[in-house]
């Protein structure tokens, strides 16, 4: 797929119309004559994520980004930052793209979909429900947790789909054979996941003991869907929606195909042209793309991040989050997150330095509600560690889980 005419114009629409594009651009000393082909993208500087914070501090709301008048936004979300996401009506075409991760499993007309995203604050929940309804399903918009009632939406709606995360869909299943209900009684046969890693071991369980069809969708707030797995396809099959560079977390610069790098992204959203977005996540990209990703670009996989933010529970937790909790605690000196996994379920501990002369008295509560409160993120224990034990230098976040 030629991407480069699609380049010259986002860039020459956005240099006109998003102060934000424009001054960055200047600052380079780039000009939109100057961005003809993919290749030109790389004399922009990349625009990391956690940039947006300042940038929508500097200019609010949005940053000098938005291209249309706000008053014409369907709605707007929030990510931890905060960083406030405007979802802009998509052109007819990008619309059509964002549909293909649903296509591939077959979501369409008679199927009843347990959504269980969160529809509130985030875009998740009612992104995919937009979808869905778009290819002619029926969306059970049941949200997160609370597995036994959704397990009663399974069998009483007799529901044929799933969207959410394959940790989620292994609880109901799990919870659902010690109610006694019979594999042969879970009428799911198609899934699509996201928010975190599907791992072969899931795969199996659920294409092959519940001979479900399943794809797994890579995405981000600002960005949407841009990828999907398909049968005997390494990693994810690009959808144009976006174009994807893997550059250098240090310069910014391209690397070489297949090898792994900063996930940098330009979407064709012309309301909201995010032109060579660091996603802070790390992949690499196919030298020589799979003829099922149909002439698109492919995605080898996701390797990590180079950000300081992680996934949790399919929402991000960002270090901000932690130390603005801590900062309303007046006997915390130091804390970190630890991210462990137990039965396909994220469990976050924080770990609390205490300052000298606090007890440490109703700390684990204040801790608990404050977390919650900042991040929207439960938090299942609080340790109590003795002075020095939680290094300064470290991350404050810190990720032990361990996937298949």
């Amino acid at each position: 797929m030629n991407f480069d005419q699609r380049i010259r114009d986002l860039v020459a629409h956005a240099y006109a119309h998003a102060p934000a594009v424009r001054d960055r651009l200047d600052q380079a000393g780039v000009t939109p004559a100057d961005i003809q082909s993919t290749a030109d993208l790389a004399k922009i500087p990349v625009l990391p994520k956690d940039a947006l914070v300042d940038l929508q501090r500097a200019n609010p709301p949005f940053g000098g980004l938005l291209t249309v008048d706000p008053a014409t936004l369907p709605r707007i979300y929030i990510s931890p930052g905060p960083i406030f996401d405007p979802q802009p009506e998509p052109d007819a075409e990008n619309a059509e793209y964002a549909l293909a991760p649903f296509r591939a499993v077959g979501f369409g007309s008679g199927d009843r979909v347990l959504n269980t995203f969160m529809y509130h604050l985030t875009p998740a929940g009612l992104l995919i429900d937009n979808a869905l309804r778009a290819v002619g399903a029926t969306v059970i918009p049941s949200g997160p947790g609370n597995t036994e009632l959704q397990i009663m939406l399974l069998t009483s709606l007799r529901a044929t789909g799933y969207v959410g995360t394959p940790s989620f869909l292994a609880i109901i299943l799990d919870k659902a054979a010690e109610m006694g209900i019979p594999k042969e009684a879970v009428t799911i046969k198609k899934a699509l996941f996201s928010a975190e890693p599907y791992t072969p071991g899931q795969r199996a369980r659920f294409e092959g003991d519940y001979s479900m069809v399943t794809t797994s969708a890579y995405g981000t707030a600002d960005l949407g869907f841009m990828g999907y797995t398909k049968t005997g396809v390494q990693g994810f099959c690009l959808t144009p929606n976006i174009y994807m560079q893997i550059c250098s977390p240090e310069t910014g610069e391209p690397v070489e195909q297949g090898h792994v790098g900063e996930i940098v992204v330009t979407t064709f959203n012309t309301s909201y042209p995010l032109i060579r977005f660091g996603t802070g996540d790390l992949g690499a990209l196919a030298p020589e793309v799979d003829p099922n990703c149909d002439g698109g670009q492919q995605l080898l996989g996701l390797f990590g991040r180079s950000g300081d933010a992680i996934k949790v529970r399919g929402m991000f937790l960002h270090p901000n989050q932690i130390l603005a909790a801590m900062s309303r605690i007046d006997a915390v000196k130091a804390a970190q997150a630890v991210i462990t996994r137990e039965d396909n379920r994220d469990v976050v501990t924080i770990r609390v330095e205490l300052k000298p002369d606090h007890d440490g008295g109703q700390v684990e509560e204040a801790v608990k509600a404050y977390v919650q409160s900042m991040a929207r993120l439960r938090v299942d224990a609080v340790e109590i560690v003795p002075a020095g034990s939680i290094d300064p230098t470290q991350r404050a976040i810190k990720d032990e889980r361990k996937w298949e």
